[in-house]
């Protein structure tokens, strides 16, 4: 099961969703990290060192600064990108699937795209 860490402005209803679901997840937010307002550089950054995956809804930005670091050369724990407009219960089913189904090698350096 991969560990995750969601973005800043990630839906709590999917957050919610995924508890109710799999309530042994390792799933931290940047808030309570105490990482709110930091770029998304470094949080990428802080996530690779963690060995946890980024659930994100910001395909603008932090899906490119993942892309470049893999690019560098550079550790990148992976990034899942859920689509702010994608119905809750689709968007917590196949997340579900890949938290389970996932390994923290097989998300390394990968941007994964909900749905499936």
């Amino acid at each position: 099961m991969i560990r995750l860490l969601t973005d800043e402005n990630f839906n709590q209803k999917i957050v919610r969703g995924l508890r109710r679901r799999l309530p042994q997840m390792d799933l931290l937010s940047v808030r309570d990290a105490g990482l709110s307002g930091q770029p998304d550089m470094f949080l990428l950054r802080w996530a690779a060192q963690e060995n946890r995956t980024i659930l994100t809804h910001d395909i603008s930005t932090l899906r490119p600064d993942a892309k470049q670091l893999i690019v560098q050369g550079e550790p990148m724990a992976g990034v899942i990108v859920v689509p702010d407009q994608l119905e809750i219960g689709r968007a917590v089913n196949d997340l579900e699937i890949m938290v389970e189904c996932y390994t923290e090698s097989e998300m390394r350096n990968n941007i994964k795209h909900v749905p499936l």
